[in-house]
């Protein structure tokens, strides 16, 4: 249990901090104030909305399992997926 409880608190503090470097990135973006900022802007909306519906599905569906740890582990897996991808998409230029 404590193992488990370790990594989802890791998890969590790593998801905000790549979460923060990702706001970073895309404030940038935006401050640039051309169409790419105002692309990333509905993107970011687009994303977030779709995250929470996804989320909320496999949530309803079991997918993201059974007890809470679980479902919070796998929550913060998948949203550090996304958050990665951003990252790397807005680090690149793209």
């Amino acid at each position: 249990m404590y193992r488990e409880l370790h990594h989802l608190w890791w998890d969590s503090a790593a998801l905000g901090f790549e979460a923060s470097q990702v706001i970073g990135l895309r404030m940038a973006r935006l401050a640039q104030g051309d169409d790419k900022a105002f692309r990333e802007a509905e993107r970011m909306v687009t994303e977030k909305i779709s995250a929470a519906f996804e989320i909320h599905m496999m949530a309803v569906t079991g997918q993201l399992g059974l007890t809470p740890d679980e479902q919070a582990a796998r929550t913060v897996k998948k949203l550090r997926r996304k958050v990665e991808r951003n990252r790397k998409r807005l680090s690149s230029g793209g």
